[in-house]
């Protein structure tokens, strides 16, 4: 078993939120241990997202040089996921089949390509399995 675990883009936006100190702290933490251990994983598609929401939707949206800080020190390290066919084909397959959304097919599609056993989301059924692949929401 692998102990690389991927983590979905809103554990990366909710070490933004000030109204939920809780989960802010827990998604920090998780953060922090992906850095540290060089075991998390990212796709771009979760880079994109995180984006798109820091830029033009948080409370205080990023700045671009805070945005580019961000890129090098957070997201670059933990980006070892990038689009391919063989990808969009399997997202195709789950979304297909899992009755998954393209996007979190997408997702699940990239942490299964990059060997992770464990794919840390709010968003997916936690406890579900996707062949080795388990969700884990870590905010319950």
């Amino acid at each position: 078993m692998s102990d690389r675990f991927f983590l979905d883009t809103n554990i990366f936006a909710y070490t933004f939120d000030s109204a939920s100190a809780r989960k802010a702290a827990l998604a920090g933490r998780l953060i922090h241990d992906a850095l540290d251990s060089h075991k998390g994983v990212i796709s771009f598609q979760v880079v994109h997202e995180f984006f798109n929401l820091a830029l033009r939707k948080f409370r205080h949206p990023m700045s671009i040089a805070q945005a580019e800080q961000y890129l090098a020190t957070v997201f670059r390290p933990l980006l070892t996921v990038h689009s391919s066919a063989a990808l969009c084909s399997e997202a195709l397959r789950l979304h297909g089949q899992g009755g998954l959304s393209w996007y979190d097919a997408l997702i699940v599609s990239a942490a299964q390509a990059s060997g992770c056993d464990v794919l840390f989301s709010e968003d997916l059924q936690h406890g579900r399995k996707f062949g080795k692949l388990q969700i884990k929401n870590p905010f319950l």
